[in-house]
């Protein structure tokens, strides 16, 4: 199965606590009404371990649980990668905890250490509580980690699942922009989210709800991430991000489509249960 159609699917458990914020969207039923509630959020995982560079799932499981959120984007998800998460397929697993659907996209998939067995991927994926209409793995500008003498060019790892929420369909992506201090790949990157999203728009012929949630490594006021802005709305959370422990910098966000999708509140959820603080919001979306 190619990187670009590659999704792993599973049933998912539903949050129990609510995130301090405005009531919850709930997952049930298709009453009128003028607008749809959705509550989304974004974290970044680092592949299983906390502040304290420990690996611990429950803890992060309970983290994510106490969000609330119907649909979450993730990042640095491990998927047998390595010694570092157990070996341990974190999306599906968080999936299960979670009974929610999973739809995962790598970055890199390579090839198993031991003939036979599992590929070892890494990579970005969404939850939902809602059903997955459809997934589909993007390339995007990468400088690659994996190779001694990268130079950029299109790889995997952006993913994007089309939600049923209550009969409206909603298109949701999840990404990890590039790290370094240079902003050349991440002004090439932010080229080629805005082109895929604009593709969606004009496919569908008709005013689309989208949803970007994604550890962007660049501040709201970052210059390479202008664009973004021409399109869509940067929720603001109300307080940095990272680093979890006592946070200065504010890089993961939660961004909507204008005129689609309003936003009601947000907030950044306090947990060092990753290196990365989550941020939560509720949306309302128009029919």
């Amino acid at each position: 199965m190619s990187l670009r159609r590659r999704t792993v699917e599973v049933l998912v458990a539903a949050g129990l606590l609510g995130a301090a914020l405005a009531p919850p969207a709930t997952a049930a039923g298709h009453g009128p009404g003028p607008s749809v509630p959705l509550r989304v959020a974004t974290y970044n995982i680092h592949a299983g371990a906390g502040m304290d560079n420990v690996f611990d799932l429950d803890r992060q499981a309970a983290a994510l649980r106490a969000l609330d959120a119907d649909v979450i984007g993730l990042q640095e998800v491990d998927v047998r990668w390595g010694d570092r998460s157990e070996w341990r397929d974190l999306a599906a697993e968080l999936g299960r905890r979670l009974r929610m659907h999973v739809s995962f996209a790598p970055i890199y998939s390579l090839d198993p250490v031991e003939e036979g067995g599992p590929r070892r991927e890494f990579g970005v994926a969404v939850l939902s509580r809602y059903r997955i209409v459809s997934a589909e793995n993007h390339d995007l500008t990468r400088l690659s980690t994996q190779d001694p003498n990268p130079v950029p060019a299109p790889a995997p790892g952006f993913g994007e699942v089309v939600l049923e929420v209550r009969g409206l369909p909603v298109h949701v992506y999840a990404t990890h922009l590039d790290y370094r201090a240079d902003p050349s790949v991440r002004v090439a990157q932010v080229a080629d989210t805005r082109r895929i999203m604009a593709q969606d728009q004009r496919a569908e012929r008709r005013p689309v709800r989208q949803i970007l949630l994604g550890d962007f490594n660049a501040p709201p006021t970052a210059p390479e991430l202008a664009p973004l802005w021409k399109e869509l709305t940067a929720i603001e959370p109300g307080g940095p991000t990272y680093p979890a422990q006592d946070p200065v910098q504010r890089i993961d966000y939660v961004a909507v489509s204008k005129n689609t999708v309003r936003v009601r509140s947000a907030a950044v959820a306090e947990t060092l249960a990753s290196d990365h603080r989550p941020v939560v919001a509720d949306l309302s979306l128009r029919r």
